[in-house]
């Protein structure tokens, strides 16, 4: 989902990390060794892009693989972004999991390696992938000081919004703290435009507000902290979800926004950027790809910009600190050898920069980050770059289960059927029944 980078996780029809659509989850090798009677080695990889420019870049990294590696065979299957983290549950808790899939990360990856369902990377990444990607990078896939996962993009949030937009209404600068914000909302509506797209129906974008709130009001010792003992005791959880409380008071969201879809066309919260309908989204580093898919011509919108979120006066978090994280891809513990020669292909520089032009999102490589062209792309990686914390999506960080249940919880707030506490109390009860 969001996501892994998994959130939150998470291409979309043409060119992003989250997509759009599903195909059957069948044929996973599970098998131990991959190997058949001619000795062809055949491995299983699920991801969540299915057209496009997204699609063609898994089908050409694997048949580049294949040419390299004659005796492996890869089938790839799509997933639906929104159905991957369930689906591959209930395949690895079936003992038959794909050998190659998207990793989200936190407390999601944590518990696969606690079942004893991932390939121990550790002593499997090469000098390459070593020196050309960052140890901050590999961090986000280290669990008990162990590699679980290769890290292939960097997907912070912020917003994306539409510079023409914003001329219209008057804005000439972007939003330095949360008051800003509220004025930047405030002229967009005087300009008669819908100042904020929401795609809330699919939960975890409505649920990104809170996360950056929470950036925002707590420590990272308390965030840190939180995501291991799932105790949301700590005042700055409750201030965090009376922000969003109060900040919704200004009704800066789309009409409809709680029905809306995230990237599913052109009535999405993206859609609505990509055709001027909106003047920004809350969103990850993956969304100039979905936004491209979703304009009229199916070209990257021409006036997209990018900003941080703004930063809020009176809070413990530390100014400059960024919300998301890195994408990555796992191999099951029953998957071959050559799964860990894959992820390392998929880490070389040539590799990250066709995902970089394929997704149109920041690669994870440092060589192939040298590629970037989009100003906002170089700002997002140097606002991550030079960020002192930075989170995974808090419901990757949480885990599956607590995860879940406060992204729906977020939506509840928004909708008006609960209270900033009785949010809070709803996400404690979900971490005590595990």
């Amino acid at each position: 989902m969001a996501r892994t980078i998994t959130a939150r996780r998470k291409a979309a029809v043409t060119a992003a990390v989250l997509a759009v659509g599903a195909l059957a989850l069948t044929s996973c090798s599970g098998n131990g060794d991959g190997g058949s009677a001619d000795g062809t080695v055949e491995m299983t990889l699920w991801q969540n892009s299915t057209t496009g420019p997204g699609q063609e870049f898994w089908k050409d990294a694997i048949a580049a693989f294949e040419a390299e590696n004659e005796n492996v065979k890869i089938s790839m299957q799509s997933v639906q972004n929104e159905d991957m983290d369930g689906k591959l549950q209930t395949a690895l808790n079936a003992g038959d999991p794909p050998d190659i899939f998207l990793q989200r990360g936190g407390g999601k990856m944590a518990a696969m390696v606690q079942a004893g369902q991932l390939m121990d990377l550790t002593d499997l990444i090469g000098d390459t992938a070593k020196e050309e990607i960052s140890e901050g990078s590999f961090k986000a896939e280290t669990y008990q000081d162990k590699v679980w996962a290769m890290p292939l993009a960097v997907l912070p949030s912020g917003f994306w919004y539409s510079s023409d937009l914003f001329t219209q209404a008057g804005i000439t600068e972007a939003p330095a703290t949360v008051e800003d914000l509220e004025g930047v909302v405030e002229q967009l509506k005087a300009a008669g435009i819908a100042p904020i797209a929401l795609g809330a129906k699919d939960a975890w974008p409505a649920a990104h507000w809170f996360y950056n709130f929470a950036l925002r009001e707590c420590s990272p010792e308390t965030i840190e902290k939180t995501g291991d003992s799932k105790d949301f005791s700590d005042e700055c959880w409750l201030k965090s979800a009376e922000d969003l409380a109060d900040f919704a008071e200004l009704q800066p969201f789309n009409e409809g926004y709680l029905t809306t879809s995230a990237q599913q066309g052109a009535g999405s919260s993206a859609g609505l950027i990509a055709n001027h309908q909106a003047g920004m989204e809350l969103m990850g580093a993956w969304n100039p790809g979905v936004i491209a898919s979703l304009t009229p011509d199916e070209q990257p919108l021409p006036d997209l910009a990018w900003f941080p979120f703004p930063e809020l006066s009176g809070g413990e978090g530390e100014p400059g600190s960024i919300m998301g994280g890195v994408d990555g891809y796992s191999c099951s513990a029953k998957a071959p050898k050559e799964c860990a020669d894959f992820l390392n292909f998929l880490a070389s520089a040539e590799q990250q920069e066709a995902y970089y032009k394929a997704f149109n999102a920041p690669p994870v490589n440092s060589v192939a980050q040298e590629a970037v062209e989009e100003e906002y792309l170089q700002e997002v990686l140097a606002a991550y770059n030079k960020a002192p914390f930075v989170s995974q999506w808090l419901d990757t960080v949480l885990g599956q289960n607590v995860g879940n249940a406060l992204n729906v919880a977020v939506v509840d707030l928004l909708a008006g059927k609960s209270t900033p506490e009785q949010m809070i109390q709803s996400v404690s009860d979900a971490a005590k029944k595990g």
